[in-house]
């Protein structure tokens, strides 16, 4: 039977630096965002700290500009536990949580675009713009037949290729892409998505099942007495908060 996770073994299992390094996708803002002077903050920065608290260590947040990045810190060894989004092509080396949120992936395209729907984009010569490695990057490489994909760092990169090299769309996070629009000008988003999107915690996938289940346990309490949906509230953002496991 799997011990309590404020056990003393459990915690230094999940972060045996003694401090819970936490990467923090400043990518995604529905989940994290900087304050005015810089400093992280945002749902998955909260419960971070909660999770930090919980186990009688102090957060250290490691700070990432895309999921994609976030990744390829765990090869590195920069991090004990991640927000990230649900990817099967990540699950090599990483363990997800069931979701707490879904988040929406779609375009923006032009005003004057032809584009109505995400499935009339699916054409040949359509070019999308993307950041690499998210999330929707690979969903959307399994999804597309005809249309190609151009690649960029990040995702706020993605939009800036979308705008100087005139694609035809940028695929991101609704949030993401909705923010951006006004200094864009004339642009819209297209009024579906390609994807619902889970995020998650995840772990490394070298730590003990009982760490991993112990942090399960954690996120799906906050998303049972309702700290998720609070936290979304807290920071003005707007999600599909998970249902429980």
């Amino acid at each position: 039977m799997t011990r309590n996770l404020a056990d003393a073994d459990l915690p230094f299992l999940l972060a045996p630096s003694g401090r819970l390094r936490a990467a923090i996708n400043l990518g995604n803002p529905v989940i994290a965002q900087r304050d005015r002077r810089g400093r992280p903050t945002g749902v998955s920065v909260e419960l971070a700290l909660v999770l930090a608290d919980t186990i009688g260590m102090h957060a250290e947040f490691i700070l990432y500009e895309s999921g994609a990045s976030v990744a390829s810190g765990l090869c590195a060894d920069r991090w004990d536990i991640a927000f990230l989004a649900v990817a099967p092509e990540r699950a090599e080396h990483i363990r997800f949580t069931a979701p707490y949120l879904f988040i929406e992936g779609t375009c923006m395209v032009s005003n004057i675009s032809p584009f109505m729907n995400f499935a009339q984009l699916d054409q040949d010569g359509v070019q999308i713009a993307v950041g690499e490695g998210a999330a929707y990057h690979h969903i959307l490489a399994r999804i597309l037949k005809h249309a190609t994909l151009r690649l960029a760092p990040t995702s706020a990169a993605a939009i800036d290729l979308f705008q100087t090299a005139q694609l035809d769309a940028a695929a991101g996070v609704r949030q993401t892409l909705a923010a951006a629009a006004p200094r864009m000008g004339d642009v819209r988003l297209l009024p579906d998505g390609f994807s619902r999107i889970g995020q998650a915690m995840a772990v490394p996938r070298d730590r003990p099942e009982a760490v991993f289940e112990r942090v399960a346990q954690f996120l799906a309490n906050r998303v049972g007495d309702g700290s998720v949906g609070r936290l979304l509230a807290l920071f003005g953002q707007s999600a599909e908060v998970a249902g429980l496991p």
